[in-house]
């Protein structure tokens, strides 16, 4: 074979890695021979691996071999790359958590606790409203806010996997000029309807944001059961098809039960009133006796004002109001109940 550029070459591979390859033409089809052999070198995984090991060889010994300043630039950029690995470890982003609470009143858990009960299936909720009014001299402003808190607690142990937001004690009461219903006595705090119902409707969106997929309205109130009605449908229409219930409690404010009840225990319409009466004032005797005075009605003159109650309360009894307390609750639980194993939730 005729050699190139003088001389006999060796093998097929001297002549293809020749230079004068690229500039001449050869004989007897040595470009294709040359094209075979660099793709059987290609292919050989003998020769790939020492051309690696060759190539890693020689930069190791070009780092060992270069000058102080060369290697201290490469030792820099090592150790950068590292320290930045363990940094990025060391502050990634890791989720909080936190062990299941030992309450349902959401008031009394942190955010990462109202998380973490959501993920473990808590994902209905109860928003109770209360009440700032006046209810006669014998009891304090916030009887609303004390019984229906106390209710909501038991009626979302009794449900399970339920939380309960705080109580939304401003409400409506009536129109302020003129006065009038429990606005014309001093203490009473109320807000006009659509305002009570824009809390309601953001507590609920709240809810939802957080992961909530049963919303409960429940009033202590006469005056908040429409609001709360309206809102239900309003969200529930809102919400169609997106999982999420809202449902207006109105069987925990039927008071129907309750008076069959003390009627079969002798009470007349006329001892057991209707606001700040025998029901009002039995059922916070049963929650929070310390908010009720009965000695004050024995005081009350011939020819008094306008006292605020109803009835005599003075007939009411802490036995009345566990009674009374059972009949509210146990008629809200059905109603929920009935309601979540229906098709839709209703208002």
């Amino acid at each position: 074979m005729v050699g190139i550029g003088g001389g006999e070459p060796k093998n097929f591979e001297n002549i293809c890695s020749h230079p004068a390859l690229n500039i001449v033409e050869t004989q007897d089809g040595l470009n294709n021979v040359c094209k075979d052999v660099a793709v059987s070198r290609r292919l050989d995984p003998r020769t790939r691996l020492r051309e690696s090991f060759m190539n890693s060889r020689e930069e190791a010994v070009a780092m060992v071999n270069a000058t102080p300043k060369r290697r201290s630039v490469w030792l820099t950029a090592i150790f950068s790359a590292v320290a930045a690995i363990v940094l990025a470890v060391a502050f990634s982003q890791r989720t909080l958590t936190a062990p299941m609470p030992d309450t349902v009143d959401m008031a009394d858990m942190t955010w990462v606790e109202v998380r973490s009960a959501v993920e473990h299936g808590y994902t209905a909720a109860i928003v109770p409203s209360g009440g700032i009014e006046q209810n006669g001299p014998h009891m304090v402003l916030g009887k609303h806010d004390y019984i229906v808190r106390r209710a909501a607690d038991r009626i979302a142990h009794e449900l399970g996997r339920t939380l309960v937001t705080p109580v939304v004690s401003f409400v409506p009461q009536g129109s302020y000029e003129p006065p009038s219903e429990n606005l014309l006595f001093p203490g009473t705090i109320g807000v006009p309807e659509p305002v009570f119902a824009q809390v309601l409707e953001g507590i609920a969106r709240s809810l939802k944001l957080a992961g909530f997929k049963t919303i409960f309205f429940i009033g202590d109130h006469g005056g908040s059961q429409a609001s709360q009605a309206a809102v239900a449908a309003k969200l529930k229409d809102e919400w169609i098809g997106q999982g999420i219930a809202v449902l207006h409690v109105a069987d925990y404010y039927a008071d129907e039960a309750q008076i069959n009840y003390l009627r079969e225990k002798g009470e007349t319409a006329a001892t057991i009133g209707v606001h700040a009466g025998m029901i009002d004032t039995s059922e916070l005797l049963a929650v929070h006796p310390d908010g009720v005075d009965l000695s004050r009605l024995a005081t009350i003159p011939l020819n008094s004002e306008t006292t605020g109650h109803s009835g005599d309360p003075k007939h009411a009894s802490t036995a009345y109001g566990s009674a009374l307390l059972d009949i509210r609750i146990n008629a809200a639980v059905r109603q929920i109940r009935a309601a979540l194993a229906g098709p839709k939730v209703s208002n």
